[in-house]
């Protein structure tokens, strides 16, 4: 059969090569609420505004972690830094950050967000903690 050939144009810059997250943004927002959401398995974060509309997230499996290492305090830092680069492009200045779960990259997103130079101004943990629980099933009657 032989080799496929496949033809590539000279002229286009943008083929071939990712896109670059756009660093300008037009929405411009002073104050925001930062949504952590840590489990063991996965830490998931998001970026809002006073309101609760989605201005950015990011994940550690969005961010290419696999496996276990998703899970990992170093994983949850670098949603932190990258959720920061994204608020500086808002001019995002003061953040209220709400964390709920239990898993260990509940400090290090916050401490990964801090480091690039935002405010916090609340830290609330909203985990939801069982009281009582649910009926336990009857005796299985053989």
């Amino acid at each position: 059969m032989g080799k496929k050939r496949i033809v590539t144009k000279k002229g286009s810059s943008s083929e071939g090569q990712p896109k670059k997250a756009s660093l300008s943004s037009k929405k411009r927002v002073d104050v925001g609420i930062l949504a952590i959401e840590s489990t063991y398995n996965n830490t998931k974060a998001v970026l809002t505004d006073t309101k609760g509309n989605t201005l950015a997230w990011s994940s550690s499996g969005s961010l290419g972690f696999r496996g276990a290492k998703k899970g990992t305090p170093f994983a949850a830092a670098k949603i932190g830094e990258t959720l920061s680069v994204k608020s500086e492009a808002m001019n995002m200045k003061d953040v209220h950050v709400v964390v709920k779960g239990v898993g260990s990259g509940r400090e290090s997103v916050i401490r990964g967000f801090v480091a690039k130079g935002c405010n916090i101004l609340s830290i609330k943990d909203m985990t939801p903690v069982p009281h009582n629980g649910t009926k336990p099933p009857k005796p299985r009657r053989v």
